[in-house]
């Protein structure tokens, strides 16, 4: 069983800040990719930010230049700082990770493998 356990989402407003993080416990591959999706009413979930192993990464042409992806092997740790908010940010963002490795451009467009809960992440104008 992987575990992933998302924090740091909230209400800010257009123009500031918010960096989530993503705790992953259990039988997470090392060869793992991650990634953070969103998903907002009546709209499909969509790819935000994925990363691999080797610190490979894909964005999504919306957050590219806003956002940045990194982890923390040591600590298990997944991380998403956003900048530059927008009132189009907001949705439930989700942590995810990969059974093992990927193509990081590939699995931004369809999804991983596990899932958490998400956190709630709101940009009033």
């Amino acid at each position: 069983q992987v575990q992933l356990v998302e924090s740091g989402g909230g209400s800010v407003q257009a123009g500031g800040s918010l960096r989530l993080s993503c705790a992953a416990s259990g039988a997470i591959s090392r060869r793992a990719c991650m990634g953070w999706f969103r998903q907002t009413p009546g709209k499909e979930r969509e790819g935000v930010a994925t990363i691999a192993t080797d610190g490979n990464t894909a964005y999504a042409d919306s957050v590219k230049g806003r956002f940045t992806i990194s982890q923390d092997n040591a600590k298990n740790t997944l991380y998403l700082q956003m900048n530059s908010l927008k009132p189009e940010d907001t949705g439930m963002y989700y942590c995810a990770a990969t059974r093992t490795s990927c193509s990081v451009a590939y699995r931004l467009r369809v999804g991983m493998d596990y899932w958490g809960q998400g956190t709630p992440v709101t940009i009033s104008a």
